[in-house]
């Protein structure tokens, strides 16, 4: 590999950097291409990717990112998980598949400028995706006004509820 070539992998590596939301990096050494292949197409549907590179071509693209913090993880084989959008789902892919593939070991994550530990990362996978939480959220911001409709609501019905008794009690007397 040329200079030119490993320029132009140190730039398209840090404008990946500086797209991603998300980085994590890990072992792959002893996996087959094939496995490799299944997890791209599972990242890609999540809007990430793995890529590997030279260790000293990684370092040099987290220069001047918010992934500064991952250089000294970047030690044998080095694949890089890159998420561009909702950090959970990738995180999700990528702990599910080391749990089920030895080969793969995650060394570390780099989130928003801060280290992320292997434990951080299987807690960030365990979270609820962004589209179920803006749910939750709706049904709770939904149900604070429909209960107060019901309780404004309660007061004439159960005036009425009273006249109704009041007319019964007459029509019996």
């Amino acid at each position: 590999m040329n200079r030119d070539e490993k320029a132009t992998i140190v730039e398209e590596l840090s404008d990946k950097f500086a797209n991603a939301t998300l980085a994590i990096v890990s072992d792959y050494q002893g996996m087959p291409v094939s496995v490799l292949e299944g997890l791209r197409r599972e990242l890609k549907k999540n809007n990430a990717e793995i890529r590997v590179a030279k260790n000293s071509l990684l370092r040099r693209a987290v220069a001047g990112t918010s992934f500064e913090n991952i250089v000294d993880s970047c030690k044998g084989s080095t694949a890089v998980t890159m998420s561009y959008g909702d950090p959970v789902a990738p995180a999700k892919v990528v702990a599910d598949f080391a749990k089920d593939n030895q080969q793969l070991a995650i060394r570390t994550a780099c989130m928003d400028g801060k280290v992320l530990s292997n434990d951080d990362i299987v807690a960030l996978s365990k979270l609820p995706s962004r589209e179920i939480l803006l749910g939750k959220l709706l049904s709770v911001m939904n149900g604070v006004p429909t209960g107060f409709v019901r309780a404004l609501n309660g007061v004439p019905c159960n005036l009425l509820y009273a006249l109704n008794a009041i007319g019964e009690q007459k029509s019996q007397a």
